[in-house]
C-alpha cells in the first residue's frame, strides 16, 4: 500500500514534468525542487509539492469518485474514468497557482501522459502458483 502511494507521487511529479517539457499550453512557473528543506515557503512553490498533491488525490481520492461513478463507468466502458482524471488535474491546477494548463486539449494530453506513466509503473501482481 505504502509503494502504490510512493509510485503515485512519483507518478504526479514525473508526469506533470513531462506534460511542462512537451505539451504547448501546460506551464510550470517553480522551480523542480526545493533549494533547502528549510524553506517551507518555498518548498510549496516547487514541482515535487504539486505533484505530490496529484498524488495523494489519485491515491485517496480517485479510487472514491470511481466507486461512485461505476454506473457511468460500465456504461461508458470505463472512458469515464479518463474524465475523473482530467477532473482530478484540473483541481490541482485551479489550486496551484504555479501551474497552468491553458485548455481542455492540453488537460486531456496531460491526463493521457499520466495514464501512461501509471501504466507503466503498476506492478503486475504476484501469483503464487501452487504445486
Amino acid at each position: 500500500m505504502l509503494y502504490r502511494l510512493i509510485a503515485q507521487i512519483i507518478i504526479g511529479i514525473l508526469g506533470l514534468w513531462l506534460a511542462d517539457r512537451f505539451i504547448p499550453g501546460v506551464y510550470f512557473s517553480g522551480p523542480l525542487f526545493p533549494k533547502s528543506w528549510l524553506g517551507w515557503d518555498y518548498f510549496f512553490t516547487t514541482l515535487v509539492f504539486v505533484g505530490a498533491i496529484l498524488g495523494f488525490l489519485n491515491f485517496f481520492v480517485k479510487p472514491i469518485l470511481n466507486l461512485i461513478a461505476l454506473p457511468l463507468r460500465i456504461i461508458t466502458l470505463n472512458l469515464f474514468s479518463l474524465v475523473i482524471a482530467m477532473a482530478l488535474i484540473w483541481l490541482v491546477d485551479v489550486f496551484s497557482p504555479e501551474l497552468a494548463i491553458k485548455g481542455i486539449v492540453p488537460l486531456f494530453w496531460t491526463t493521457l501522459i499520466l495514464w501512461g506513466l501509471s501504466l507503466f509503473f503498476s506492478s503486475p501482481k504476484k501469483q503464487n502458483i501452487s504445486s
